[in-house]
């Protein structure tokens, strides 16, 4: 778990959609398609602690492996597989080293709150 490293993030569960209007129409109809969702974790950089940040997003350049990503939120929980794309170290002027790191939907199971 690295939650102690993470200091904010956002999450997105877009669907695609379908534009099926007929020339019968004065609106457009739509069509819901597949459920997506993608992630940004922004984490300081923490090569400490066992498992940190740094040992879980720093194989992001050389490997091509998901990792499950589990958010619990008030008893609420949304687990899928990420494929994080990139770890992108940033040092401030003051001297922080943080990141902002994205991921996208792994495998095509349907990202779903429990």
């Amino acid at each position: 778990m690295i939650k102690n490293d993470v200091t904010n993030l956002s999450i997105g569960t877009p669907r695609a959609v379908w534009d099926v209007t007929g020339v019968d129409k004065s609106a457009i109809e739509r069509i819901l398609l597949l459920a997506d969702m993608s992630v940004t974790l922004n984490v300081v950089f923490n090569p400490a602690s066992t498992p940190s940040s740094h040992d879980v997003f720093s194989t992001v350049p050389s490997t091509s492996v998901a990792r499950t990503t589990t958010l619990t939120v008030a008893a609420k929980t949304l687990a899928a597989e990420i494929l994080y794309t990139d770890y992108p170290l940033t040092r401030s002027n003051s001297g922080e080293l943080t990141a902002a790191v994205p991921g996208v939907l792994a495998n095509g199971a349907v990202p779903t709150w429990s």
